[in-house]
């Protein structure tokens, strides 16, 4: 009669029925201790319907894949290199945020990482300035049927190479070097006609030399550029005093805008052309035959030559001449580095099938 009446007392503090504790004691337990009993089975019943609603998802998207592979066959190439580039670039993000965290941690700079982290920073930042507008014109309901209309129309000027299928990325990078290989003779032309303003006359030569030499299509050596590494540092030709013609020209061989004011311009040159000095730096560390023959490609042609039709072995010696170059350069001569983007491309194709 005491064990009833206690019973009761606690069926009425809790709220649990007595014939449910004779019968499900352990449903009464989960009442008295905070019901952790229920909230688990609460939970599970959530995950399993949220897991059924994903692997339906799923099935759907994999059914509507099909469909627009059998049906629309050009479509469907944008839209699986739609997801996929998001992925891509989600992943990237991933890996800077390591990075990121990594310079936090260590109180580290740009230019004290290793090699492949400092390049990974340096593009990542590139993509994300040019698809921003794309990403955030993608986050209303439906708004990346949009996108997928630019990826058909503007794929070269709105995205970046996370969204170019295979074909498209080799013709792009060809699109933009000719671009900038346009206006690679203008450069080379202006170089002389700075030339013949310096005043010391044995160096004076020896530039008029060199970029003579180029014009002719004779691809230098790089102790012809040693030789007037002096020029660079100094007036006409040093960063902050080359002229308003000439650094629109080599805005250009940078993938920079030349509508701005000159002294944004040479700023930006600097800018850029430093942080190519930085990357230099590091990979002498690492050493150029470390890299796969795809970062050769990527680390040659952000150096100004059109690597798409050299092999590995051309990459390696181009890349390891230029690291010679660079890493005898102080910071104040880099301007040197920024000019030899020119003087080391224009003939470099000539040379490598005359030999």
């Amino acid at each position: 009669m005491a064990v009833s009446r206690s019973c009761f007392r606690l069926q009425r503090l809790r709220g649990c029925r007595f014939s449910e504790f004779l019968h499900s004691p352990a449903v009464c337990a989960s009442q008295l201790t905070g019901h952790p009993l229920s909230q688990f089975f609460t939970t599970a019943k959530r995950s399993t319907l949220s897991s059924a609603i994903i692997s339906k998802a799923k099935r759907l998207n994999a059914k509507y894949e099909k469909f627009l592979e059998r049906n629309f066959p050009r479509f469907y190439v944008i839209y699986s290199t739609f997801f996929r580039g998001f992925r891509l670039l989600y992943l990237d993000f991933k890996e800077v945020s390591g990075i990121k965290r990594k310079m936090a941690d260590q109180g580290l700079k740009y230019n004290q990482l290793p090699y492949r982290e400092m390049e990974r920073l340096r593009q990542f930042r590139r993509d994300v300035i040019k698809i921003m507008p794309v990403v955030l014109l993608s986050l209303p309901p439906f708004a990346n049927y949009m996108v997928f209309l630019l990826m058909y129309f503007y794929p070269r000027q709105m995205l970046i190479r996370h969204f170019w299928t295979l074909e498209q990325q080799q013709e792009f990078v060809e699109i933009y070097h000719s671009l900038r290989a346009r206006v690679y003779p203008n450069a080379v032309r202006n170089l002389t006609k700075v030339a013949s303003k310096v005043p010391d006359r044995r160096l004076k030569s020896k530039l008029l030399q060199l970029s003579t030499k180029v014009q002719e299509g004779i691809h230098p050596e790089i102790s012809q550029l040693h030789m007037v590494v002096k020029l660079f540092s100094a007036r006409p030709l040093d960063i902050r005093h080359i002229g308003a013609r000439q650094t629109k020209i080599l805005s250009q061989v940078m993938f920079l805008t030349p509508h701005m004011p000159t002294f944004i311009m040479r700023h930006r040159l600097r800018s850029h052309i430093m942080e190519i000095h930085h990357l230099d730096q590091a990979l002498h560390v690492l050493g150029v035959h470390n890299l796969s023959e795809d970062e050769l490609k990527i680390a040659c042609y952000l150096r100004g030559l059109n690597s798409i039709h050299l092999n590995a072995t051309q990459c390696n010696e181009w890349l390891t001449k230029w690291i010679q170059l660079s890493k005898k350069l102080r910071d104040s001569e880099v301007s040197l580095l920024l000019h030899s983007m020119v003087l080391l491309s224009t003939n470099y194709h000539n040379s490598s099938k005359s030999k």
